[in-house]
């Protein structure tokens, strides 16, 4: 039996379209959301819901797991459920990737703001659709490369521009932070794996040779956009109880007209995320109902090292 997809059609058949925000002025054949309105929501497509509800698709990631659970309104316990169903087993050796209600329900009121969740090895969960207009759509990389302590040590994102002061404090800073996820998830094999690649590079090399052991907490950056030019921001990192991830809210820096250029961004870059044509590879995605909506890809996680139903999509 399809577990996750009879689960996934009894959510979304509870939900009301009003509750969402959908109106509709004509009679309606079916109880709850469409697959279509589902999709939109969620910001993946119609076909992947499809997929996900017949069990056509692969195990979806978590983070397009974050994104049905917040289209779909589900609690905390509910989206543990999903996670488990999606094969995202919760274990007290390995990091945690749910997204309590309570951070996503913030997430949606800072939607002038780009915005971003990582979890505790820096991998992307969630973003908004300002962060994507921002650094350019996360959708365009790889699963695996979407951390960003890979983005970092190996310079895969070409609109960041950081001084030598800044990025030696941001490294220094990362690295001290995943020493201190090291002691959390001490058996964690997807950490292990993460510092093994991490090693291939001599400045991480040099980094992880110090006993540093503290929290990341905020960092100055300069995002180049090919439109808008250079916005200077400052990265702050909100506190999560209990949930270990790493809240990202990146504001304009003081003194500069970076807000001007969000608020340009929050119009034409946002546009431009919704209108352009499906990565290839990937399910079609449906434009998202609003700017704070996660920009779902609609690829399967990598594998969890020892968890079973999983396939490394490439």
């Amino acid at each position: 039996m399809n577990h996750l997809g009879a689960a996934l059609r009894a959510w979304r058949d509870r939900l009301e379209p009003a509750t969402v925000g959908l109106v509709h002025h004509t009679p309606r054949r079916v109880v709850g959301l469409r697959r279509g309105e589902l999709a939109m929501l969620a910001g993946v497509s119609a076909e992947y819901v499809a997929q996900l509800e017949q069990g056509r698709a692969k195990t979806p990631s978590a983070q397009v797991c974050s994104a049905l659970a917040r289209a779909l309104q589900l609690n905390d316990e509910e989206q543990a459920h999903l996670l488990r169903l999606a094969g995202h087993t919760a274990n007290p050796d390995r990091i945690p990737r749910l997204i309590p209600i309570s951070v996503r329900r913030v997430a949606d009121q800072l939607s002038a703001s780009p915005l971003a969740v990582y979890d505790a090895a820096w991998q992307l969960l969630h973003w908004n659709l300002l962060f994507a207009a921002t650094w350019g759509d996360p959708c365009r990389a790889s699963v695996e490369d979407r951390n960003a302590m890979i983005t970092q040590f190996e310079r895969r994102n070409a609109r960041v521009r950081q001084t030598a002061a800044e990025r030696v404090w941001f490294e220094q800073s990362l690295v001290a932070d995943l020493r201190t996820t090291t002691g959390r998830y001490p058996d964690d094999p997807d950490v292990a794996s993460l510092i093994d690649r991490l090693s291939r590079t001599a400045r991480f090399r040099e980094l992880w040779a110090s006993p540093t052991v503290a929290a990341h907490e905020s960092a100055h950056k300069t995002a180049v956009h090919p439109e808008v030019g250079e916005i200077a921001l400052d990265a702050n990192i909100l506190p999560t109880q209990d949930s270990d991830l790493r809240v990202v809210v990146l504001t304009a820096r003081p003194g500069t007209d970076a807000r001007s250029k969000l608020d340009l961004l929050a119009t034409i870059g946002v546009q431009e995320m919704a209108l352009r044509p499906d990565q290839p590879g990937t399910p079609g995605r449906a434009p998202a109902a609003n700017p704070s909506a996660v920009a779902a890809c609609g690829e399967s996680w990598p594998p969890r090292q020892g968890e079973r139903g999983h396939t490394r999509s490439r």
